[in-house]
């Protein structure tokens, strides 16, 4: 329950390019990304009260921890308090929660939310394992199953029990792809078919290799400050009304159900009730689509589509670029990376473009309401932040 808390705006954004990014380390890409963001809120590293880093793996795939402190010192925020959060492939949007909660409590008023992963220093068998940490260790991926494999168990339930297709799961990426050309940050700036999905390498069956999201580097970062002195730094400040969080159990074993999210129907419906909107209300949506089954799934969870009817709507063009809801106009985790730990800023950080009027080819007309929805792992973790234009 909130009582008496102050409204939070973000005011300045910044994004790397999202990739293999050989020619760069985990510090410049998050440098990158928060000195872009400190030129779009018109402010200083002297300026920035609070750092909240979100960062899964480091540790795995760069060798490095105390990753806040290195954080901090890289952006010129000499001695402020910097706190790393880990929360698997949410870390991103939960350490956007944490800033959001320093700025709506009174306790800052300038925090800076940043997210980075430099993935691609490791073997691809390496990363594979550095991700599975967000599964059960023991109860899962002890036993042999990979994290692509816990999504196929939930792809080939949803196909049981609704009758979803590989095609319709195929459609997604696709569209994903389409959003991704017009994208300057994404990583795969290419078309792709639904036949070329299909005939793609197996994975975990039914997924294949354009079903999955890849392993990427890249960094995101946000500026927030209270609403009521945004306008001072920026002359398009965008409003979270709502940011909400919720958990499931670690191991997919000990679900209600494998195919819906419960910790994103329960952030899902706090975050509308919070913003005081409906789902039809949105005009543009990130979500989290580490694998195309994903993206379905948290169509329905979300409340946007009834259960078992998003695959459908999905691949006849419902939710494509210009429709009513579009979805994923980054390209989403398929189309434009997934460093895991930048995944949930850079989400706020399309959104915030797509309510300002600032994404390019990729705009969506008249975007005033935006939702970007993280999860960590294959379900445990949800995170939720619904955000307004400010007319």
């Amino acid at each position: 329950m909130m009582v008496n808390m102050r409204e939070v705006a973000i005011i300045g954004v910044g994004l790397t390019k999202f990739g293999e990014r050989w020619e760069h380390g985990l510090r410049d890409l998050m440098a990158e990304a928060g000195l872009n963001a400190l030129n779009d809120a018109n402010i200083t590293s002297n300026d920035v009260e609070m750092l909240y880093g979100g960062v899964m793996a480091s540790g795995r795939f760069i060798g490095q921890e105390h990753i806040a402190a290195l954080l901090a010192d890289q952006l010129g925020f000499k001695n402020i308090p910097a706190v790393r959060v880990e929360n698997a492939c949410a870390s991103g949007g939960t350490a956007l929660r944490q800033g959001y909660i320093a700025v709506a409590s009174g306790i800052h008023d300038i925090v800076a939310v940043g997210g980075v992963e430099k993935m691609t220093d490791v073997t691809p068998s390496e990363a594979t394992s550095a991700l599975g940490g967000a599964g059960d260790q023991e109860w899962e991926l002890g036993q042999g199953i990979t994290f692509p494999g816990l999504y196929a168990l939930m792809a080939k339930r949803h196909m049981h029990d609704f009758g979803t297709t590989e095609e319709q799961m195929a459609a997604v990426s696709v569209k994903n792809h389409k959003n991704a050309v017009k994208n300057k940050y994404a990583q795969f700036r290419r078309e792709i078919t639904i036949d070329e999905v299909l005939k793609s390498k197996p994975v975990a069956d039914p997924l294949k290799i354009l079903d999955c999201s890849p392993i990427s580097d890249g960094a995101a970062a946000v500026i927030l400050a209270p609403l009521e002195i945004a306008k001072k730094y920026n002359d398009t400040p965008i409003k979270i009304a709502a940011s909400t969080q919720a958990t499931d159990t670690l191991s997919l074993a000990e679900r209600e159900s494998i195919t819906s999210l419960k910790a994103a129907q329960i952030s899902g419906e706090k975050a509308f009730k919070q913003a005081k909107v409906k789902p039809s209300d949105i005009d543009v949506a990130e979500v989290h689509d580490c694998f195309s089954i994903a993206e379905i799934l948290a169509m329905e969870d979300l409340g946007f589509y009834k259960k078992g009817k998003a695959a459908k709507a999905i691949a006849d063009g419902e939710t494509a670029l210009g429709s009513k809801l579009s979805v994923n106009t980054s390209g989403g985790l398929k189309g434009c990376g997934h460093p895991v730990g930048a995944t949930g800023v850079k989400q706020a950080v399309e959104i915030t473009w797509q309510l300002r009027g600032e994404a390019a080819d990729r705009q969506v007309n008249g975007a005033e309401i935006g939702l970007a929805h993280n999860v960590g792992g294959s379900g445990a973790t949800a995170v939720v932040h619904i955000m307004k234009r400010i007319n």
